[in-house]
Order: structure tokens, then C-alpha cells, then sequence
């Protein structure tokens, strides 16, 4: 398990492991563990909405076009 002492939600180091709330996310060697400087960056981590986790139709789209694009990987 990989560890983070960095809140993502301030961007400071946390400190104070032993009191500092954290979420695992993921599971075995891949999982990670991130800590937060308060419950409530916990809690606001959670409640965020993931970018991208819906359709991803549009998305595909443009890798689509771009692979049938004759110029796709060109300098000039």
C-alpha cells in the first residue's frame, strides 16, 4: 500500500498521523492511503462528483477521429 501525507484538498503536509482521518482507496499493493488535515477535507473528498466517470462517448469520439486522422502524429 502506497501512502500520501499531502491533503488534497489544502495541498499541505499533514502531520499528525496518528489523529489525521484518511481514506483508502483501492485494495492490495495498488491500494493507497491518503490522509487529510481535517474530517471535513475528508468529507469533501468523498462527496466530490469523479471528471469522467460518466459517458465517456465523447471522449472516445475524439480519440476516434484522431486515429482516422492522416496527419495524427505529424511535426509539420
Amino acid at each position: 500500500m502506497r501512502t500520501t501525507t499531502t491533503d488534497p484538498m489544502s495541498l499541505n503536509d499533514v502531520t499528525d498521523l496518528d489523529n489525521a482521518p484518511y481514506v483508502i482507496e483501492g485494495e492490495g499493493d495498488q491500494a493507497i492511503k491518503i490522509y487529510f488535515e481535517s474530517e471535513q477535507n475528508r468529507v469533501d473528498y468523498l462527496e466530490m462528483e469523479l471528471h469522467g466517470s460518466g459517458d465517456l462517448s465523447g471522449l472516445n469520439g475524439i480519440f476516434d477521429a484522431m486515429a482516422d486522422n492522416p496527419n495524427t502524429g505529424s511535426i509539420n
